[in-house]
Order: C-alpha cells, then sequence, then structure tokens
C-alpha cells in the first residue's frame, strides 16, 4: 500500500527549540539569583499548549516566578524566540509536499504557534495542521491522533508520521500510522525509512 500523506510533528522536527533559551535570558533580564522551579513553569505551559487556559491567564501564572514586571510584549519577545529552523528537515517537507499532502500535528501553544507562522516561511507548504492548544488534548493521548485522521481525512495506514518523542510513535503506530521516530542529529536515517516505505522526493 503506497503512502499518500506525511504528518510531521514541530518541535525538535521541523525546528530545534530549547526552553531555558528563554528562560536564561529572563533570569538575566530580572536579575534572579537562579531559575524559577521548573514544574511551576511547565505547568503552566501544559495548560496552555492543551487549551485549558489563554494567553493572558498565561502570564499571569508565569511571569512573576520570573520577577518579571516589565510589559507582556517584552516579555513575549522574549519567550517566543527559542526556535531554530532544521534545515534538512524542512528541505525535506518543502520537496514532499510537491507530490502528496503534507500536515502538521503538534503539541503547542497558540504563543508559539503564531509566532512560528510569521518567522518561518516553511510553513506555508502543509495543507492543515491539529494544533494541542486547538484540540484539547497533547500527544500521546490518542485524541489528538483522531482529531487529525478526521480533519484530514486520512487513512493512518497509508500516512507517515513523524516525531521525536518515543510515546508519540508509539501512539501513532497504535492506531496503525506508518511512524517513524525521528532525531535530528541523525535526519538522513528518517529520510532511508521514508524511501523503504517507498516515499520518494525530487
Amino acid at each position: 500500500m503506497s503512502i499518500e500523506a506525511v504528518i510531521f510533528d514541530i518541535g525538535n522536527v521541523l525546528l530545534k527549540f530549547n526552553y531555558y533559551i528563554a528562560a536564561n535570558r529572563l533570569v538575566a533580564k530580572n536579575q534572579l539569583a537562579a531559575l524559577p522551579e521548573r514544574e511551576l513553569v511547565v505547568s503552566a505551559k501544559r495548560r496552555l499548549e492543551r487549551g485549558e487556559i489563554d494567553r493572558a491567564e498565561f502570564l499571569r501564572q508565569v511571569r512573576p516566578h520570573f520577577s518579571d514586571f516589565g510589559t507582556d510584549a517584552e516579555f513575549l519577545r522574549i519567550w517566543e524566540d527559542i526556535f531554530e529552523e532544521n534545515i534538512p528537515m524542512t528541505d525535506l517537507a518543502t520537496r514532499l509536499a510537491l507530490s502528496m499532502p503534507t500536515y502538521l500535528l503538534s503539541n503547542i501553544s497558540c504563543i508559539h504557534r503564531e509566532y512560528i507562522f510569521i518567522t518561518y516561511p516553511v510553513f506555508q507548504i502543509f495543507r492543515d495542521g491539529v494544533f494541542s492548544y486547538e484540540a484539547g488534548a497533547l500527544k500521546p493521548q490518542l485524541e489528538i491522533y483522531q482529531t487529525a485522521i478526521r480533519q484530514f481525512g486520512i487513512r493512518p495506514e497509508t500516512t507517515v508520521f513523524i516525531d521525536d518523542i518515543p510515546e508519540n510513535i508509539s501512539a501513532a503506530a497504535a492506531l496503525g500510522f506508518q511512524a517513524i521516530p525521528y532525531d535530528f542529529g541523525d535526519h538522513t536515517a528518517a529520510e532511508t525509512t521514508l524511501r523503504a516505505l517507498g516515499v520518494e522526493w525530487q
């Protein structure tokens, strides 16, 4: 059975990211002695990514942990700028999009989704995307994959799913996707697996 579509994760697949870039900049900006307790920030981040709180509530919860009392815009400029384009993968995605539908499936917040779509032109090549803050679920919860199946109108058995987290790969495979684990330190391995599945690109 031939592959008819490819779904890409975003973080550490299309874009490398590191939240400590923002955290350390906020520590320096506000002259803190140390990073705030990690779980306090991560908990609010995950609630934002799951769509349980909105942008304003996230800022209200997180900014005090960094003793940040400037403007929201100043905080967001630091919080957003944590990404680096993974050129081998964005180049591959661009080539694949010329011959088959490509989609996005990501645990992401409204803040970072808006930022990356403005900052990185590659996101214009994708036909559609399912994002956790809109879906109300985070990978590896099966609900978010099921949302993607319905929204994209795809068949899992003819769809490749690429992600960097083993639990997300396992959940996709359990639903029948052709799931490929990704390591940006070994991009060639993903290309090799795609070709083994019969996927070709120019």
